[in-house]
């Protein structure tokens, strides 16, 4: 039994020993070009939330990881086949109602750790602000790695690209689909621009249609990963989420609290 993991613990583990912070993992079920699995993003979802929570739990962190939620917004994805789509306001209500569950347990700390592109919990966050006794933290953590991420990688991470495959290739090695010779059975990640420039420049935004986007649902060249580089980055990832817990926990549930 790993007891920072929930379905791993049993009552008379939890009945004994409360846990002060409950971590969230949320990840989809979609493709990822032709090298990775559909359940790319609640492996990484699962991975990386296990060993931030394992870190923070050996330095005395009362932290609990729950079971990953497979699924997520996919609307965009419509067209590609097994694209499991559950809407925002679906999943603003699971969370609703976990989170529910978690105050009811005793558990006010809850951090939502998102591991889709097309998930956005901000404005959930915002809903629930003075709706309930929890205290509700979200990280995208593939938008914690800018200053560190061009010291690893050479291309830019989107979809299914140098960053994911690494990671893949470093945790679930077995899922990833290679050719004979042993290289990556991917295209090169190439993307099509829209006719706007304002668009293509992000100074105006839109729901990307990944059909018309990509050739087979990759954004990002995936051709340089390693499972080195998917290591380095856990690294990396354990010792900011990690050290995050442990500061969570241990805080006081005060008037002011988080400041």
């Amino acid at each position: 039994m790993r007891p920072w993991i929930l379905s791993e613990a049993n009552y008379g583990y939890i009945k004994e020993n409360p846990y002060e912070v409950a971590v969230l993992p949320m990840g989809a079920t979609e493709p990822h070009n032709l090298h990775l699995p559909y359940g790319t993003d609640h492996y990484e979802a699962e991975d990386i939330g296990s060993r931030v929570c394992e870190a923070a739990f050996n330095q005395g962190a009362k932290v609990v990881l729950l079971p990953t939620v497979p699924y997520g917004t996919e609307t965009n994805m419509r067209h590609f086949p097994l694209a499991m789509n559950l809407y925002p306001t679906t999943l603003f209500k699971v969370i609703e109602d976990l989170v529910e569950s978690l105050v009811r347990s005793g558990i006010k700390k809850v951090v939502i750790l998102n591991s889709h592109g097309g998930n956005e919990f901000k404005p959930l966050l915002r809903e629930l602000s003075g709706q309930t006794e929890a205290h509700l933290f979200l990280t995208n953590w593939f938008r914690m790695l800018e200053d560190v991420y061009h010291d690893i990688f050479e291309h830019r991470e989107d979809h299914a690209g140098e960053m994911e495959t690494s990671l893949i290739l470093a945790y679930r090695n077995h899922l990833v689909a290679k050719n004979e010779d042993g290289t990556l059975m991917a295209d090169d990640g190439a993307t099509q621009p829209t006719r706007f420039d304002a668009v293509n420049q992000g100074w105006v935004g839109l729901t990307r249609q990944w059909d018309l986007l990509t050739t087979n649902s990759g954004s990002g060249y995936p051709h340089q990963a390693s499972a080195e580089k998917g290591e380095k980055i856990m690294d990396v990832l354990v010792e900011r989420l990690g050290g995050f817990l442990v500061e969570l926990a241990k805080s006081p549930l005060d008037e002011s609290f988080p400041f």
